[in-house]
């Protein structure tokens, strides 16, 4: 229900069997969310929240020296059943994506540690583990990475990070994506560490043809990502969702 596109779907047939028995004041109030479904259709208005989003955080220019030498990097989902734990193209767009992200990142300050977070999906295969076989591919030494293989939400990737033996620097590089990153600074900052972010899959977009103001399903997925992503946010900001084992904001792309 927190999707626009299934609350827009489930509240137009509410209100398709209900209309003639509804106060016409009443029709005017309820007819609202459907106008914001409507709007957060539109590219134009969806990107604009995804700007929104994706400003909340400090640049990397802004990472104080020394730099870190330690880059956390969180999964971001598996797309199909992987034949085993090499199996790297069983993952995601999102965790391909992050982890070229901190490979990169891995080359412009070697040698450093390289710390994936990601745990067993209901494939029974880590995404860390798959996340740390492309890392491999994309030349970052198995020696330098650690994996973290039982967190399944963005405040567990924080916590059992914390947790891990050795202890890693309190003081990391963190990956993810950039519409993730808010929620992300927000749960390891509360896991004591202080971190300087490194953002990945930007979905920002800009008018480049008529279809930026037309209705598309993209921009409702946009709309739909941001919408999780605050919501998360707030939930644990009021100390919701800390404690389950999967909380409703993990799901997807965008853990």
């Amino acid at each position: 229900l927190l999707s626009p596109l299934r609350f827009g779907v489930l509240l137009a047939l509410l209100l398709v069997l209900t209309w003639r028995r509804l106060p016409r004041g009443l029709r005017y109030l309820a007819s609202l969310p459907l106008i914001g479904c409507v709007l957060s259709s539109l590219p134009v208005v969806a990107n604009l929240l995804v700007g929104i989003a994706e400003s909340r955080f400090p640049s990397a220019q802004t990472c104080a020296v020394p730099l870190p030498q330690t880059i956390v990097v969180l999964g971001g989902g598996i797309s199909r059943q992987p034949v085993d734990a090499a199996d790297v193209d069983s993952l995601g767009e999102t965790s391909l994506r992050r982890v070229i992200g901190a490979a990169d990142l891995y080359r412009a300050h070697e040698p450093a540690r390289l710390v994936i977070s990601g745990g067993t999906s209901q494939y029974g295969v880590a995404e860390s583990s798959l996340m740390a076989a492309l890392a491999q591919r994309l030349g970052v030494p198995a020696a330098t990475i650690t994996v973290e293989t039982e967190s399944h939400s963005t405040w567990q990737n924080a916590r059992f990070v914390a947790a891990l033996e050795p202890l890693i620097d309190r003081r990391i590089w963190l990956v993810t994506s950039a519409l993730h990153m808010p929620r992300s600074i927000y749960a390891f900052e509360q896991a004591g560490f202080e971190v300087c972010a490194w953002p990945t899959d930007s979905r920002l977009g800009h008018a480049n043809s008529i279809g930026y103001y037309l209705p598309s399903i993209g921009a409702l997925d946009k709309s739909d990502a941001v919408i999780h992503e605050w919501l998360g946010e707030a939930a644990y900001r009021m100390g919701w969702l800390r404690s389950v084992s999967r909380d409703p904001w993990s799901g997807g792309d965008e853990r």
